[in-house]
Formats: structure tokens, sequence, C-alpha cells
């Protein structure tokens, strides 16, 4: 579900920023150039205006629509456990290699109880 909600939202935002790339500037130029006559024919530019900003209105609503379902699906979701936060798992309660046997760090979980915890030198031949 989530990689589809994914999918649908990258292909809103690829549509939204070629509809807004797609749009006229009229901001700069202080309503110089206007050019093209009055009309509100379809193929006219303020036809053509209409529909980009029209597009650009639909694409921004489902835009924000598959955000909010993603941030919903990720809510939703079981949380992962920090690794931080879990309690030691020791074996047989002994410090391992001269640790301190209070400490119960990620590295006695992480370390495998049979091997040594030092630089290994290979043996000479």
């Amino acid at each position: 579900m989530e990689t589809v909600v994914i999918v649908i939202h990258l292909m809103v935002v690829l549509a939204l920023v070629l509809v807004v790339l797609l749009q006229r500037s009229e901001g700069g130029a202080l309503g110089i150039g206007g050019g093209g006559g009055g009309g509100g024919g379809l193929m006219s530019s303020r036809g053509t205006a209409n529909v980009l900003t029209r597009a650009t209105a639909v694409l921004a609503v489902a835009f924000f629509a598959t955000s909010l379902t993603l941030s919903l699906i990720a809510q939703n979701e079981e949380a992962p456990s920090s690794i931080l936060d879990a309690a030691p798992a020791s074996t047989d309660g002994a410090p391992v290699d001269g640790a301190p046997s209070g400490s119960g760090g990620i590295l006695d979980q992480l370390r495998p109880q049979g091997e040594p915890s030092g630089p290994q030198v290979p043996a000479a031949q």
C-alpha cells in the first residue's frame, strides 16, 4: 500500500512541477506585454492560463492528500525499537575479557561470546 502511494505521489510531484513550469510568468513585467487580445476562448492566453491554474490547484490538492496519506501510513506502522534501549542479553552473566560486571553495553550484546575481544595476530608458520 505504501509503495503504491509513493509512486502516485512521485507522479503528482512531477506533473505539478511540469504544470508550474508551463505557466507564463506575469508578475515580473507589471502587466506589460499581456498581448493576444481579450477573449475567453480555450486556446487564447487567458483560456490556457485558466486550464493551467486549475490543473495546478488539482495537483496541489492531490499532493497534499498523498503527503497526508503517507504520513498516516508511517504513523500507523509499528515503530522499530532502538537497539540502545534494549536490555542486555547475557547468557552466563560473567564479564567478557575484563569488562566491568555491570556494564551491559551494546558492545557486549554484539560481541560473540566465543571469540576473543582484542586484535588477532596470525600464528607464525
